[in-house]
């Protein structure tokens, strides 16, 4: 008789969007199907896949340095084995394999439902890399290996149609797919069942959204998925501007498990900038539209992206993005660099800006900012909050932490107990990037 099967570990390392912390979570479950525990450090791993981000450079080049760091352990391990997917395998492919001799397998963003194969191919001793066309219709995906939370992650759509000029999305996560709103809807029930409270959907472009069988839009599906028994909050990200449809704004204005809470990024706030983009809207629409959003929804936070030195910006182009900050007034902000990424046509454009010029107005940018989003948080002093407490405060302080609708992080004094439920707290005092109250009696008891 054979023994039982020997007891495997993996280690897994995201990099990026929350869209790929989502394929992490399949990746999880497609491994755990095989009989691999996920672990917490790479040194106790027979496996260590490497989920990546090419979206920036900076992203990309992190991927590389940790890839080549991981050499020393296979040395010492030999029957360790490394892989890489995402968005850098799936542009680099093959060029892996060649340029990183410790590296196992490698597989692209259409390739993750075969991530078992390669895995047994690997252990065999063959390399090999699956970077093929995403196919054209999405599975639905496996359940992540169970772990308990509150929050869970949910993929409406994969891909993106707007080719914009300095993004490599594209070309290595393929056109706009929608999965089907059946498939959505028993996720999420599923979801609820296992006792998730609040759902993110995710894809490059959300309310682009169409359902494949029944063309249901993004507002629609929204609405749908708030029906869902014991699901309490939903939220979503990202928003393309030139997509956001008045039937969008009323459902975040009319639906109570649809939280005020918007990614809309601008990326600049130039008209000449945002031609050079491609982005498809103009600075007046897009304050338009935050116009709209904020007359619709009282109290709703915003949040964007910024790019500062785009090729050919010039420091009248940049006082113009500084200035959409302040009309515009971000509870939250991502600002980057502008870095030429591959197949982009942002790449072969002229007036590429010097690094220390790009450095410095980002600095700037991000000041601005940090005071801005301050002086919201100060301003919320004194209002009452509704909190869904995740868990003890990361810095052990006796505090316990949540989300409030509109997103922002809310600590207050609190044990255990609280931990899954929504509350309503007071909030005492804005700090740049949290907020820090106490926890209002229950209608009914007495204030101690």
């Amino acid at each position: 008789m054979s023994g039982p099967a020997p007891q495997r570990s993996v280690h897994i390392a995201t990099f990026g969007c929350q869209m790929n912390a989502y394929d992490s979570e399949r990746i999880s479950g497609l491994l755990a199907s095989l009989g691999y525990t996920e672990v917490d450090q790479p040194q106790g791993a027979d496996l260590i896949v490497l989920n990546t981000c090419s979206v920036r450079e900076r992203a990309e080049q992190k991927v590389y340095s940790y890839v080549g760091a991981l050499k020393r352990l296979k040395e010492a391990k030999p029957g360790l084995l490394i892989g890489v997917g995402g968005c850098v395998a799936q542009q680099e492919g093959d060029r892996l394999l060649k340029h990183i001799p410790h590296l196992d397998f490698v597989f692209g963003t259409g390739a993750l439902e075969r991530l078992p194969e390669l895995v047994a191919e690997a252990r065999k001793g063959r390399r090999r890399a699956l970077t093929g066309a995403a196919p054209r219709e999405l599975p639905l995906a496996p359940a992540p290996a169970p772990r308990p939370g509150l929050k869970a992650l949910v993929t409406v759509m994969r891909g993106c149609d707007n080719f914009c000029a300095y993004c490599v999305v594209p070309y290595v996560r393929g056109r706009e797919q929608s999965r089907p709103a059946a498939q959505l809807l028993a996720e999420a029930q599923a979801l609820a069942a296992r006792g998730v409270r609040e759902i993110t959907l995710l894809g490059q472009n959300v309310n682009s959204y169409r359902d494949p069988e029944g063309g249901l839009d993004f507002a629609g599906l929204l609405r749908r998925l708030a029906g869902v028994e014991g699901l309490w909050r939903l939220r979503f990200t990202t928003s393309h501007p030139k997509d956001l449809s008045p039937a969008l704004i009323e459902t975040l204005a009319g639906e109570p498990k649809v939280m005020e809470h918007l990614h809309l990024p601008a990326q600049a706030g130039s008209d000449p900038v945002l031609r050079a983009m491609g982005r498809g809207y103009t600075r007046g629409q897009y304050l338009e539209l935050a116009r709209r959003l904020r007359a619709a929804v009282p109290g709703v936070a915003l949040g964007g992206d910024v790019i500062v030195g785009f090729p050919g910006e010039s420091e009248e182009d940049f006082q113009q993005s500084l200035s959409l900050l302040q009309e515009v007034r971000y509870d939250f902000l991502y600002s980057f660099k502008y870095s030429d990424r591959p197949f982009t046509r942002a790449g072969r454009m002229a007036g590429k800006l010097a690094e220390p010029v790009k450095a410095e107005r980002l600095r700037r940018l991000q000041a601005r900012q940090r005071g801005i989003g301050l002086e919201l948080h100060r301003a919320l002093e004194g209002q009452t909050a509704e909190v869904l407490v995740e868990g003890p405060d990361k810095k052990g302080r006796g505090l316990v932490s949540g989300r409030c609708r509109a997103g922002r992080m809310v600590n207050f004094p609190g044990g255990p107990e609280l931990v899954g439920r929504l509350v309503k707290v007071r909030i005492e005092q804005g700090r740049e990037n949290s907020l820090l109250g106490r926890l209002e009696p229950a209608p009914g008891s007495e204030a101690s």
